[in-house]
């Protein structure tokens, strides 16, 4: 059985290492006693990387200076840290590319590079390949920032038994050795990125800033089967923005708010001393910050999580879903769930090797298991075959557990001729209804920030909340500052959720039908099949019951 995760427990943000290091020299002890089989314990750590990192590995930090605290310290890993080298150790051993996105100063270059200095020391034969902009950034010997100055760091504070033979005056500059597993670590730069032969894995750091990253694609396709890229984001015009959003290869994203060193002071003063596109892209993760158009700007979203805490309501309201389906392309299905104006749940799911009626399934019996009675769904395109399978799972569900689907329609305007603003009505000011639900979903985001701000006052009905803790939860805030809008020819708002070629923002979407005013439009239920074939005069009894109690 794994020890527990140090994580369990640990005080991050006040931390204490005195134990740590106490336990470590009791372990270092004992295998130099022969108390413990050192063999056996490399081959357990070859399986348990992480735990490797935990029970020996340490890490540099200068900000600890102030603190009172070394900088040399313990490399404990918190719990998005764990995750992310599973996932990222899953991909090699699968060698599969994987992509991570993250806001900066999460640790992930510490990470990456632990990790494969960890599959040097126990693997034969493991070659690592890493790649940035400069070669600087990648080995400056005098650089703390520099990949290559951090994992000889690591290296250098195992304890030798750890080190497969290691040693500085092996080095290279842009190369780590270890002679007793004949494995290697080798780095290249620039346009020279993937040509310096084959590699077990090759990692591009700050993938998004690369130059010429066409070339870069196209050596690495020779290079490895396991490319990873790793990057803070820089808008979608390039090559790492594209092949993230484009499905076809797994995403691991590391938010700020995964790192339980950060809150929302240590938000604040980074938006204080920051301006707002470099907040917006390297804090947020926010791909369109730099985008003219922006339909909900990230600081708004980021202002909405858990904004009834701060604001002091709860979640009150009739317990509904918004679905936006897929067919089995690169689009997944998507379900958000929320009581009141508080979103509480988000899902999604690929549609391949399925068909929309498994989906509408899957979506009802999800909507089930979490108490929503009803769900409003896109009834364009795809989406049209919803009707039909709501109609047919509730004629086996009976006539007391009916549910309810609500069909969104993009085009239709909900009350085109009430005025929206002075002279202007629904219809002078909206496109379409799509346009027009994703206009009213911003004007949520944008109460909810100025509410939160202080600037200003609104019942809370009219705002938006997103539970913290909810899964899902750091896709969706980038998707929802996915969307664009601009006004067409006849001056009329028009959204485009997916701008430069960027994937369907599924969540966003099924958010937006979510919050969505409806029509009283009603997929047809079995109820409804058994009321066409009675007399008239008991079926006109029926509607005006039925009536009585149908949903707003």
């Amino acid at each position: 059985m794994l020890p527990t995760p140090l994580y369990q427990g640990f005080d991050f943000k006040e931390p204490d290492y005195i134990e740590i290091i106490r336990e470590r020299c009791r372990r270092l002890k004992d295998i130099r006693d022969g108390k413990v089989d050192l063999v056996k314990l490399k081959l357990f750590y070859k399986e348990h990387i992480p735990q490797f990192i935990e029970d020996w590995g340490m890490t540099f930090d200068p900000r600890n200076v102030p603190k009172g605290l070394p900088t040399l310290v313990p490399f404990v890993l918190y719990k998005r840290q764990h995750e992310w080298m599973e996932w990222r150790l899953d991909l090699f051993r699968r060698q599969k590319d994987g992509i991570t996105e993250k806001s900066r100063e999460t640790g992930v270059s510490w990470m990456s590079v632990t990790c494969d200095v960890a599959l040097a020391i126990f693997n034969e034969g493991f070659v690592a390949g890493y790649g940035s902009r400069t070669e600087d950034e990648v080995d400056a010997a005098s650089d703390p920032d520099s990949l290559f100055w951090k994992a000889r760091e690591f290296i250098m504070n195992l304890p030798p038994e750890f080190r497969a033979g290691w040693s500085r005056r092996g080095d290279a500059h842009l190369r780590i050795s270890f002679p007793q597993t004949g494995s290697t670590i080798k780095g290249d730069a620039g346009k020279n990125i993937g040509r310096g032969g084959r590699a077990s894995v090759y990692t591009v750091d700050e993938s998004a800033y690369v130059e010429n990253p066409e070339a870069v694609d196209a050596a690495l396709s020779q290079t490895t089967n396991c490319r990873q890229d790793i990057s803070s984001v820089n808008g979608m015009a390039n090559s790492f923005a594209q092949r993230r959003h484009s499905g076809k290869i797994e995403v691991f994203t590391f938010h700020w708010r995964d790192d339980p060193r950060k809150d929302e002071e240590w938000y604040k003063e980074q938006n204080e001393r920051l301006t707002p596109l470099i907040v917006a892209q390297e804090i947020d993760i926010n791909y369109m910050a730099s985008a003219q158009g922006v339909l909900i700007p990230g600081d708004w979203v980021q202002a909405s999580v858990d904004a009834d805490k701060a604001l002091g309501f709860g979640a009150t309201g009739i317990k509904r879903a918004g679905l936006d389906v897929a067919d089995q392309g690169v689009d997944k299905c998507a379900l958000i769930g929320r009581r009141g104006v508080v979103m509480e749940f988000a899902e999604q799911w690929s549609g391949q090797g399925s068909d929309v009626f498994a989906s509408t399934a899957k979506a009802i019996a999800i909507c089930d298991e979490r108490g929503y009675v009803e769900f409003d769904y896109d009834g364009n395109g795809v989406g049209a075959d919803v009707r039909g399978a709501v109609r047919v799972l509730n004629e086996a569900r009976g006539a007391v557990r009916q549910f309810r689907a609500y069909i969104f329609n993009h085009q239709e305007i909900i009350e085109p001729d009430k005025l929206y603003v002075e002279k202007k009505t629904n219809a002078d000011m909206f496109a379409n209804h799509k346009a027009q639900a994703y206009w009213e979903l911003r004007t949520r985001f944008m109460k909810t920030y100025r509410m939160v701000k202080g600037e200003a006052k609104y019942s809370f009905d009219e705002l938006i909340v997103i539970r913290k803790d909810m899964p899902n939860r750091e896709r969706l805030l980038i998707e929802l500052s996915q969307p664009t809008y601009e006004l067409n020819n006849a001056g009329k708002v028009v959204v485009d959720k997916d701008p430069d070629g960027s994937s369907s923002p599924n969540l966003a979407d099924a958010t937006m039908i979510c919050y969505a005013r409806r029509r009283r439009i009603i997929a047809p239920d079995a109820a409804a099949v058994e009321r066409s074939r009675m007399p008239l005069a008991a079926r006109r009894r029926k509607m005006f019951e039925r009536r009585s109690r149908e949903p707003a």
